[in-house]
């Protein structure tokens, strides 16, 4: 009996077209059919199928509840003589968000407190080079928000020298902590369950103020730096990426990285740069 390789190999040597198909097509089924009889082979090629429904998760237009369907039907509650479409027109974002996403320098490790984790010689030096190079990129930024803990503070503050006249504001929920319990977890770090109990619900509403599209209300692009840390920042990319968020401590990010998140009008987010550093020199490269 023909092998089922050597009968596709036949059919598509002396037939075209659609009859390709087709022929192809029967001889599968028929070679599936042979594979009911052997259980081992069986289980195998079934074990290598994708599993009822893996992949079937659709994107959320409105993971930030500013989707204008959403928003527009929230206000016509109570409301007379609104039209949907109308309604809906007049809340619909034009305007895209791009967010950058810096981590604080290198700073002192051995600081009893957050007031003595001041930045190092070197933490300055990648300060300056994050400066520049946020400067040569040729943007108009509105505002450089930053953590209240001093790396992250003093990072920005060195930053904001290559930017003259962007506003800096200062934000406790930007500080570092423990997002969420990681999966798979890890043996050398392992904040108590309070610890994420607290912190998480300050990130979570950090990312909410932060991460989201537009105003309707804003006409043009805009161009943002928050300053902050390492977990607070991988926390913010799994979710506004709609990955699971418990992989964020998967992802590393250099000292003075800077990581650009777009936030398109739709509510589509794109992720254009991850933890950049390679406007750095090699020798000034971190991680602590």
């Amino acid at each position: 009996m023909m092998s089922f390789r050597r009968a596709v190999r036949f059919v598509c040597g002396f037939a075209g077209g659609s009859a390709v198909v087709v022929a192809c097509a029967y001889l599968a089924d028929k070679h599936r059919e042979g594979v009911r009889f052997k259980p081992a082979l069986s289980g195998a090629l079934w074990a290598a199928q994708p599993s009822a429904g893996q992949h079937s998760h659709s994107w959320d237009y409105n993971w930030d509840k500013r989707d204008p369907s959403s928003v527009s039907s929230t206000r016509r509650k109570g409301s007379v003589g609104d039209e949907n479409g109308v309604e809906v027109e007049n809340n619909k974002p034009t305007a895209t968000r791009h967010i950058f996403l810096i981590r604080h320098s290198q700073y002192n490790l051995n600081g009893s407190g957050d007031k003595e984790k001041m930045l190092t010689a070197l933490g300055r030096e990648q300060a300056e080079l994050t400066g520049q190079r946020l400067a040569s990129l040729g943007l108009k930024y509105d505002v450089l928000i930053h953590s209240s803990m001093t790396r992250a503070t003093e990072t920005a503050q060195i930053i904001s020298t290559h930017l003259p006249g962007v506003e800096m504001v200062s934000c406790d929920l930007l500080r570092e902590g423990a997002p969420i319990e990681p999966v798979p977890p890890v043996t050398h770090w392992r904040p108590e369950a309070v610890q994420y109990h607290e912190d998480g619900a300050r990130i979570e509403a950090a990312f909410r103020r932060y991460i989201h599209r537009a105003d309707p209300k804003q006409k043009e692009d805009s161009y943002e730096i928050i300053v902050c840390h390492a977990n607070v920042i991988r926390y913010f990319v799994c979710r506004a990426l709609q990955f699971p968020p418990e992989g964020w401590l998967r992802l590393g990010l250099n000292n003075g990285s800077i990581t650009w998140l777009t936030i398109r009008p739709s509510g589509r987010v794109a992720l254009r740069a991850l933890g950049d550093s390679g406007f750095m020199p090699p020798s000034k490269v971190t991680r602590t």
